[in-house]
Protein backbone atom coordinates (compact mmCIF):
# COMPACT_ATOMS: atom_id res chain seq x y z
CA UNK A 1 0.00 0.00 0.00
CA UNK A 2 1.09 3.57 -0.68
CA UNK A 3 1.33 5.50 2.58
CA UNK A 4 -1.10 8.39 2.92
CA UNK A 5 1.65 10.93 3.58
CA UNK A 6 4.00 9.72 0.82
CA UNK A 7 5.22 12.30 -1.69
CA UNK A 8 3.95 11.23 -5.11
CA UNK A 9 5.09 12.99 -8.28
CA UNK A 10 2.73 12.45 -11.23
CA UNK A 11 4.42 13.40 -14.51
CA UNK A 12 1.83 14.16 -17.17
CA UNK A 13 -0.91 15.14 -14.72
CA UNK A 14 -2.78 17.12 -17.38
CA UNK A 15 -3.08 14.19 -19.76
CA UNK A 16 -6.03 11.83 -19.85
CA UNK A 17 -4.44 9.13 -17.67
CA UNK A 18 -2.53 11.50 -15.42
CA UNK A 19 -5.67 13.50 -14.65
CA UNK A 20 -7.53 10.32 -13.67
CA UNK A 21 -4.63 9.12 -11.49
CA UNK A 22 -4.39 12.44 -9.61
CA UNK A 23 -8.17 12.45 -9.10
CA UNK A 24 -8.13 8.97 -7.60
CA UNK A 25 -5.08 9.59 -5.43
CA UNK A 26 -6.75 12.72 -4.07
CA UNK A 27 -10.00 10.85 -3.42
CA UNK A 28 -8.03 8.20 -1.52
CA UNK A 29 -6.68 10.84 0.85
CA UNK A 30 -3.15 11.31 -0.47
CA UNK A 31 -2.14 14.83 0.46
CA UNK A 32 1.36 15.17 -0.97
CA UNK A 33 0.79 14.90 -4.71
CA UNK A 34 3.41 16.80 -6.71
CA UNK A 35 2.59 18.12 -10.19
CA UNK A 36 4.25 20.47 -12.67
CA UNK A 37 3.02 21.80 -15.98
CA UNK A 38 5.27 21.67 -19.04
CA UNK A 39 5.90 25.41 -18.63
CA UNK A 40 7.06 24.80 -15.06
CA UNK A 41 9.15 21.70 -15.77
CA UNK A 42 10.48 20.67 -19.19
CA UNK A 43 11.04 16.92 -18.91
CA UNK A 44 13.34 17.03 -21.96
CA UNK A 45 15.81 19.23 -20.05
CA UNK A 46 18.13 17.01 -18.05
CA UNK A 47 19.42 19.67 -15.66
CA UNK A 48 15.93 21.00 -14.93
CA UNK A 49 14.65 17.50 -14.11
CA UNK A 50 17.74 16.85 -11.98
CA UNK A 51 17.17 20.03 -9.96
CA UNK A 52 13.46 19.27 -9.55
CA UNK A 53 14.00 15.72 -8.31
CA UNK A 54 16.71 16.75 -5.86
CA UNK A 55 14.52 19.52 -4.49
CA UNK A 56 11.28 17.53 -4.18
CA UNK A 57 12.70 14.07 -3.40
CA UNK A 58 9.48 12.17 -4.18
CA UNK A 59 8.84 8.79 -2.58
CA UNK A 60 6.92 7.63 -5.66
CA UNK A 61 7.00 8.69 -9.31
CA UNK A 62 4.22 7.96 -11.82
CA UNK A 63 5.55 8.51 -15.33
CA UNK A 64 2.38 9.15 -17.35
CA UNK A 65 3.91 11.89 -19.50
CA UNK A 66 4.55 11.12 -23.17
CA UNK A 67 4.37 12.58 -26.65
CA UNK A 68 1.38 10.78 -28.14
CA UNK A 69 -0.67 10.90 -31.32
CA UNK A 70 -2.52 8.89 -33.92
CA UNK A 71 -1.26 7.18 -37.08
CA UNK A 72 -0.97 10.45 -39.03
CA UNK A 73 1.11 12.14 -36.33
CA UNK A 74 3.35 9.08 -35.86
CA UNK A 75 3.96 8.91 -39.61
CA UNK A 76 4.61 12.64 -39.97
CA UNK A 77 6.84 13.23 -36.94
CA UNK A 78 8.73 9.96 -36.24
CA UNK A 79 11.89 11.75 -35.11
CA UNK A 80 9.97 13.78 -32.54
CA UNK A 81 8.15 10.71 -31.24
CA UNK A 82 11.30 8.67 -30.63
CA UNK A 83 13.50 11.54 -29.42
CA UNK A 84 11.09 13.22 -27.04
CA UNK A 85 9.85 9.99 -25.46
CA UNK A 86 13.36 8.59 -25.05
CA UNK A 87 14.61 11.80 -23.49
CA UNK A 88 11.80 12.33 -21.00
CA UNK A 89 11.90 8.67 -19.92
CA UNK A 90 15.67 8.71 -19.46
CA UNK A 91 15.61 12.01 -17.59
CA UNK A 92 12.77 11.12 -15.23
CA UNK A 93 13.88 7.54 -14.48
CA UNK A 94 17.56 8.36 -14.01
CA UNK A 95 16.99 11.49 -11.93
CA UNK A 96 14.38 9.74 -9.79
CA UNK A 97 17.04 7.13 -8.95
CA UNK A 98 19.70 9.81 -8.40
CA UNK A 99 17.39 11.59 -5.94
CA UNK A 100 16.85 8.38 -3.97
CA UNK A 101 13.35 7.51 -5.18
CA UNK A 102 12.80 3.74 -4.83
CA UNK A 103 9.32 3.44 -6.35
CA UNK A 104 8.33 4.37 -9.91
CA UNK A 105 5.56 3.36 -12.29
CA UNK A 106 6.11 3.71 -16.04
CA UNK A 107 3.10 3.77 -18.37
CA UNK A 108 3.73 2.28 -21.79
CA UNK A 109 1.49 1.16 -24.64
CA UNK A 110 0.18 -2.00 -26.28
CA UNK A 111 2.04 -0.97 -29.45
CA UNK A 112 5.23 -2.43 -27.93
CA UNK A 113 4.19 -5.84 -29.25
CA UNK A 114 5.04 -7.18 -32.74
CA UNK A 115 2.42 -6.63 -35.45
CA UNK A 116 2.04 -10.38 -36.00
CA UNK A 117 1.65 -12.04 -32.63
CA UNK A 118 -0.76 -14.66 -31.22
CA UNK A 119 -3.92 -13.21 -29.67
CA UNK A 120 -4.50 -12.35 -26.92
CA UNK A 121 -1.04 -10.80 -26.60
CA UNK A 122 0.99 -12.01 -23.63
CA UNK A 123 3.78 -10.09 -21.94
CA UNK A 124 6.41 -12.54 -23.19
CA UNK A 125 5.60 -11.58 -26.80
CA UNK A 126 7.79 -8.50 -26.32
CA UNK A 127 10.79 -8.39 -28.71
CA UNK A 128 9.73 -11.55 -30.56
CA UNK A 129 9.03 -9.96 -33.95
CA UNK A 130 8.78 -6.92 -36.21
CA UNK A 131 6.86 -3.89 -34.93
CA UNK A 132 4.05 -2.11 -36.78
CA UNK A 133 5.88 0.30 -39.13
CA UNK A 134 3.59 3.30 -38.60
CA UNK A 135 4.40 3.69 -34.89
CA UNK A 136 7.73 1.85 -34.58
CA UNK A 137 9.65 4.92 -33.29
CA UNK A 138 7.09 5.45 -30.50
CA UNK A 139 7.05 1.73 -29.68
CA UNK A 140 10.86 1.59 -29.53
CA UNK A 141 10.84 4.46 -27.04
CA UNK A 142 8.24 2.71 -24.86
CA UNK A 143 10.22 -0.54 -24.94
CA UNK A 144 13.28 1.45 -23.88
CA UNK A 145 11.29 2.80 -20.93
CA UNK A 146 10.51 -0.73 -19.76
CA UNK A 147 14.16 -1.73 -20.10
CA UNK A 148 15.34 1.38 -18.27
CA UNK A 149 13.15 0.43 -15.31
CA UNK A 150 14.37 -3.17 -15.37
CA UNK A 151 18.02 -2.16 -15.71
CA UNK A 152 17.91 0.22 -12.76
CA UNK A 153 16.19 -2.47 -10.72
CA UNK A 154 18.94 -4.98 -11.57
CA UNK A 155 21.85 -2.65 -10.95
CA UNK A 156 20.59 -0.45 -8.14
CA UNK A 157 17.88 -2.47 -6.39
CA UNK A 158 15.08 -0.02 -7.14
CA UNK A 159 11.44 -1.08 -7.47
CA UNK A 160 10.48 0.43 -10.82
CA UNK A 161 7.45 -1.11 -12.51
CA UNK A 162 5.76 -0.86 -15.91
CA UNK A 163 2.14 -1.18 -17.05
CA UNK A 164 1.05 -1.45 -20.69
CA UNK A 165 -2.48 -0.13 -21.29
CA UNK A 166 -4.72 -1.20 -24.14
CA UNK A 167 -6.70 1.42 -26.10
CA UNK A 168 -7.90 3.95 -23.54
CA UNK A 169 -10.84 6.34 -23.68
CA UNK A 170 -12.76 8.57 -21.31
CA UNK A 171 -12.89 12.07 -19.88
CA UNK A 172 -10.15 14.49 -21.00
CA UNK A 173 -9.59 12.57 -24.23
CA UNK A 174 -8.61 14.34 -27.47
CA UNK A 175 -11.65 14.88 -29.72
CA UNK A 176 -9.79 16.52 -32.61
CA UNK A 177 -11.33 15.24 -35.85
CA UNK A 178 -7.96 14.55 -37.53
CA UNK A 179 -5.71 13.56 -34.64
CA UNK A 180 -7.97 11.65 -32.25
CA UNK A 181 -8.28 7.90 -31.74
CA UNK A 182 -11.26 5.81 -32.79
CA UNK A 183 -13.67 6.36 -29.87
CA UNK A 184 -13.37 10.16 -29.54
CA UNK A 185 -13.38 10.48 -33.34
CA UNK A 186 -16.63 8.50 -33.60
CA UNK A 187 -18.25 10.40 -30.74
CA UNK A 188 -17.37 13.69 -32.44
CA UNK A 189 -18.63 12.50 -35.85
CA UNK A 190 -21.94 11.15 -34.57
CA UNK A 191 -22.54 14.21 -32.39
CA UNK A 192 -21.83 16.64 -35.22
CA UNK A 193 -24.08 14.62 -37.53
CA UNK A 194 -26.89 14.71 -34.96
CA UNK A 195 -26.57 18.45 -34.43
CA UNK A 196 -26.53 19.08 -38.20
CA UNK A 197 -29.41 16.65 -38.91
CA UNK A 198 -27.20 14.68 -41.28
CA UNK A 199 -28.69 11.58 -42.90
CA UNK A 200 -25.58 9.45 -42.41
CA UNK A 201 -22.08 9.15 -40.99
CA UNK A 202 -19.26 7.63 -43.05
CA UNK A 203 -16.64 5.57 -41.22
CA UNK A 204 -13.41 4.01 -42.47
CA UNK A 205 -13.03 0.34 -43.37
CA UNK A 206 -15.46 -2.54 -43.16
CA UNK A 207 -15.99 -2.49 -39.40
CA UNK A 208 -14.79 -6.09 -39.04
CA UNK A 209 -11.53 -5.32 -37.22
CA UNK A 210 -11.60 -6.07 -33.50
CA UNK A 211 -10.28 -3.82 -30.76
CA UNK A 212 -10.12 -3.81 -26.97
CA UNK A 213 -10.97 -0.69 -24.96
CA UNK A 214 -10.52 0.33 -21.32
CA UNK A 215 -11.99 3.35 -19.56
CA UNK A 216 -9.31 5.70 -18.25
CA UNK A 217 -10.69 5.49 -14.69
CA UNK A 218 -10.09 1.73 -14.74
CA UNK A 219 -6.55 2.38 -15.98
CA UNK A 220 -5.97 4.82 -13.12
CA UNK A 221 -7.22 2.23 -10.62
CA UNK A 222 -4.89 -0.37 -12.12
CA UNK A 223 -1.91 1.99 -12.02
CA UNK A 224 -2.39 2.86 -8.35
CA UNK A 225 -3.03 -0.80 -7.50
CA UNK A 226 0.16 -2.00 -9.21
CA UNK A 227 2.24 0.80 -7.69
CA UNK A 228 1.00 -0.13 -4.22
CA UNK A 229 1.67 -3.88 -4.43
CA UNK A 230 4.30 -5.32 -2.13
CA UNK A 231 7.63 -6.07 -3.81
CA UNK A 232 7.21 -9.78 -3.10
CA UNK A 233 3.71 -9.93 -4.59
CA UNK A 234 4.72 -8.01 -7.73
CA UNK A 235 7.85 -10.07 -8.30
CA UNK A 236 5.96 -13.34 -7.87
CA UNK A 237 4.20 -12.65 -11.21
CA UNK A 238 7.08 -10.99 -13.06
CA UNK A 239 10.74 -11.58 -13.92
CA UNK A 240 13.70 -9.19 -13.68
CA UNK A 241 13.80 -8.61 -17.46
CA UNK A 242 10.14 -9.36 -18.14
CA UNK A 243 8.52 -7.18 -15.52
CA UNK A 244 5.82 -5.25 -17.39
CA UNK A 245 2.11 -5.97 -16.96
CA UNK A 246 -0.65 -5.72 -19.55
CA UNK A 247 -3.69 -3.73 -18.47
CA UNK A 248 -6.95 -4.01 -20.39
CA UNK A 249 -10.54 -5.17 -20.26
CA UNK A 250 -9.66 -8.60 -21.65
CA UNK A 251 -12.62 -8.28 -24.05
CA UNK A 252 -12.67 -6.99 -27.62
CA UNK A 253 -15.43 -5.84 -29.95
CA UNK A 254 -15.73 -5.25 -33.67
CA UNK A 255 -15.42 -1.68 -34.84
CA UNK A 256 -18.91 -2.09 -36.30
CA UNK A 257 -20.35 -3.03 -32.89
CA UNK A 258 -18.48 -0.12 -31.32
CA UNK A 259 -19.96 2.28 -33.89
CA UNK A 260 -23.51 1.00 -33.28
CA UNK A 261 -23.07 1.47 -29.52
CA UNK A 262 -21.73 5.00 -29.90
CA UNK A 263 -24.55 5.82 -32.32
CA UNK A 264 -27.04 4.70 -29.64
CA UNK A 265 -25.28 6.60 -26.85
CA UNK A 266 -25.19 9.81 -28.90
CA UNK A 267 -28.79 9.22 -30.06
CA UNK A 268 -27.99 9.65 -33.75
CA UNK A 269 -30.84 8.26 -35.87
CA UNK A 270 -29.22 8.28 -39.32
CA UNK A 271 -27.32 5.59 -41.18
CA UNK A 272 -23.74 4.35 -40.90
CA UNK A 273 -21.89 4.04 -44.22
CA UNK A 274 -18.69 1.98 -44.27
CA UNK A 275 -16.03 3.13 -46.75
CA UNK A 276 -14.34 -0.17 -47.59
CA UNK A 277 -11.76 1.60 -49.76
CA UNK A 278 -10.16 2.77 -46.51
CA UNK A 279 -8.01 0.41 -44.39
CA UNK A 280 -9.25 -1.62 -41.42
CA UNK A 281 -5.84 -1.78 -39.79
CA UNK A 282 -4.70 -4.83 -37.87
CA UNK A 283 -7.44 -7.49 -37.78
CA UNK A 284 -7.28 -7.94 -34.01
CA UNK A 285 -5.46 -6.47 -30.99
CA UNK A 286 -6.35 -8.00 -27.64
CA UNK A 287 -4.29 -8.07 -24.44
CA UNK A 288 -3.87 -11.06 -22.17
CA UNK A 289 -4.52 -9.51 -18.76
CA UNK A 290 -4.35 -12.66 -16.64
CA UNK A 291 -1.29 -11.48 -14.69
CA UNK A 292 -2.69 -8.16 -13.51
CA UNK A 293 -5.98 -9.84 -12.63
CA UNK A 294 -4.10 -12.47 -10.62
CA UNK A 295 -2.46 -9.58 -8.76
CA UNK A 296 -5.91 -8.45 -7.58
CA UNK A 297 -7.13 -5.87 -10.12
CA UNK A 298 -10.34 -6.04 -12.16
CA UNK A 299 -11.91 -3.53 -14.57
CA UNK A 300 -15.25 -2.18 -13.35
CA UNK A 301 -16.62 0.02 -16.15
CA UNK A 302 -18.37 -1.75 -19.02
CA UNK A 303 -18.03 -0.29 -22.50
CA UNK A 304 -21.51 1.18 -22.93
CA UNK A 305 -21.50 2.87 -19.51
CA UNK A 306 -18.01 4.20 -20.17
CA UNK A 307 -19.02 5.55 -23.57
CA UNK A 308 -22.05 7.29 -22.05
CA UNK A 309 -19.82 8.92 -19.41
CA UNK A 310 -17.34 10.01 -22.09
CA UNK A 311 -20.08 11.47 -24.29
CA UNK A 312 -21.53 13.46 -21.39
CA UNK A 313 -18.07 14.91 -20.72
CA UNK A 314 -17.63 15.78 -24.41
CA UNK A 315 -21.00 17.58 -24.58
CA UNK A 316 -20.07 19.60 -21.51
CA UNK A 317 -16.68 20.58 -22.99
CA UNK A 318 -17.47 20.63 -26.73
CA UNK A 319 -16.77 24.35 -27.07
CA UNK A 320 -13.10 23.54 -26.45
CA UNK A 321 -13.04 21.46 -29.65
CA UNK A 322 -15.15 23.61 -32.01
CA UNK A 323 -12.17 25.15 -33.75
CA UNK A 324 -10.56 21.77 -34.32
Amino acid sequence: MIKQNAKIYVAGHRGMVGTAIVKQLTAAGHTHIITRTHAELDLLDQQTVKDFMRQEKPDYVVLAAAKVGGIHANNTYPAEFIYQNLMLEANVIHQAWAAGCQHLLFLGSSCIYPKSVPQPMQEDALLTGVLEATNEPYAIAKIAGIKLCESYNRQYGTDYRSVMPTNLYGQNDNFHLDNSHVIPAMIRKFHDAKVNNAASVTLWGTGTAMREFLHVDDMATASIHVLGLSTEHYQSYTAPMLSHLNVGSGVDVTIKALAETIKEVVDFTGDIIWDSTKPDGTARKLMNVSKVKALGWQPNIDLKAGLADTYQWFVKHQNEFKEQ
